[in-house]
């Protein structure tokens, strides 16, 4: 393709044209943060559509005052005032799923200091029945959700950091679950995430071990029941773990945030359910928390992690092979517990929502704002060819303030953002 012979004086006769250079504006990758008030010391987050108007919510865990946090969405990632629901003692992690199949929401709440978890039924609007609970091990500090048994309701998942095992308790079919059943995790297990592991189309556990530094992988029978666990090496004292396929081979790869190391492991899928050695990844310090989803629109998985130590997040985009950029830092609350992703304006790409252990009790909201990723930045508009109606556009970005025509990355619209553009239009696309 050939740029439209138009002279780099007349594009830079019209530029000069306008009010004045070197506006600044936030053009970063995520906006600031705006903060939602919740319950005393928030310890998760997770995002789903609570109230059945299509767009994602958010619930809460609050460690201290014993509930949980409903901030419903005004369809643009702002969110009403917080609801409260009672919880057991210590909620510490809360997962969502249609646990009684009427097809809304349920909420699965871990609490740490009754040694239980707490089930919270959608009332179809987005309000809650009184909680339920059932027992677990010893100090249950994370829950998941997934049919373990192949029935097609979902059961839980729990890790017990005193009982050094997980608990796996079957649903009898209607958001009510049977006695569990304990299986051998490593030293202080934290954190448990389900899925496919081995290809066998049913659903395995991977546990974080905050104290042997390691993950157990436990392999399911194709029942609900477990194959003893096997132990991979992690980072120093590992706090979270998620699934994804990181290398884009199809099966499900490992990420564990290393709270001691300041780093993630992942640990990529050889295919089978088992694990070749992790490589480690720089994050910010403390990381209590990671998440997993395509922030940048390329369609592999990247990395977002809250950072408890240094009270931000950081983001580590994919190179699509399962290794990892450097991290950008994004600031958050204080002492960052818990991240999680979703679309929260509506938009179509994926937002942070994370848990502020340490500040006002409350929750931030940091909206994606990654440009989608396109062949040819010159053409402004997207339509093929480069001409006129690419520097008009460029024009009309520059004069508004368009984090699009900021070319350089810098937040600054300077007249290095037209040079670079006049370059890249010079050269035509492929």
């Amino acid at each position: 393709m050939h740029p439209f012979p138009l002279s780099r004086t007349l594009i830079l006769a019209s530029i000069l044209s306008l009010p004045a250079l070197a506006y600044a504006q936030d053009c970063g990758d995520f906006t600031t943060p705006t903060r939602f008030a919740a319950g005393d010391i928030p310890a998760s987050v997770s995002l789903g559509d609570l109230d059945g108007d299509g767009d994602l919510d958010m619930v809460v865990a609050n460690f201290v005052s014993d509930d949980t946090s409903v901030l419903l969405n005004n369809g643009d990632g702002t969110f009403a005032a917080q609801t409260r629901y009672a919880a057991g003692d210590g909620a510490f992690s809360v997962s969502l799923g249609d646990l009684d199949g009427d097809g809304d929401l349920d909420m699965a709440v871990a609490n740490n200091n009754s040694n239980d978890t707490s089930v919270l039924l959608n009332n179809g609007d987005g309000t809650f029945a009184t909680q339920t609970r059932f027992a677990t091990s010893d100090g249950p500090w994370s829950v998941s959700l997934g049919d373990l048994d192949g029935d097609d309701d979902l059961d839980m998942a729990v890790a017990n950091f005193d009982s050094d095992d997980t608990s796996v308790l079957l649903n009898n079919g209607d958001g009510t679950f049977a006695v569990q059943t304990h299986y051998a995790a490593g030293d202080r297990p934290v954190s448990v995430s389900l899925g496919d592991l081995d290809g066998d189309g049913d659903l395995d556990m991977a546990v974080a071990n905050k104290n042997s530094n390691d993950t157990s992988v436990l392999l399911n029978n194709g029942d609900g029941t477990f194959a003893a666990q096997t132990r991979y090496a992690a980072g120093d004292i590992p706090a979270s773990v998620s699934l994804g396929d990181l290398d884009g081979d199809g099966d499900l790869d490992m990420a564990v945030a290393n709270s001691n190391s300041n780093d993630t492991s992942v640990l990529l899928n050889n295919g089978d359910g088992t694990f070749a050695t992790q490589t480690r990844f720089a994050t910010g310090d403390g990381p209590r928390s990671v998440s997993l989803g395509d922030l940048d629109g390329d369609d592999d998985l990247d990395m977002a992690v809250a950072n408890w130590g240094s009270d931000d997040t950081s983001v580590l985009l994919n190179n699509g092979d399962g290794t990892f950029a450097a991290p950008t830092r994004y600031a958050a609350g204080d002492r960052p517990r818990s991240v999680s992703l979703g679309d929260l304006d509506g938009d179509g790409d994926l937002d942070m929502a994370v848990a502020n252990w340490g500040s006002d009790d409350d929750i931030s909201v940091l909206l994606n704002r990654f440009p989608p990723p396109v062949p040819c930045r010159a053409d402004m508009n997207q339509d093929g060819e480069l001409d006129f109606f690419d520097i008009s556009t460029l024009l009309t970005a520059f004069a508004t303030q368009d984090c699009a025509a900021d070319f350089t990355g810098d937040s600054v619209f300077d007249f290095f953002d037209i040079s670079t553009f006049l370059t890249e239009f010079s050269a035509g696309c492929p």
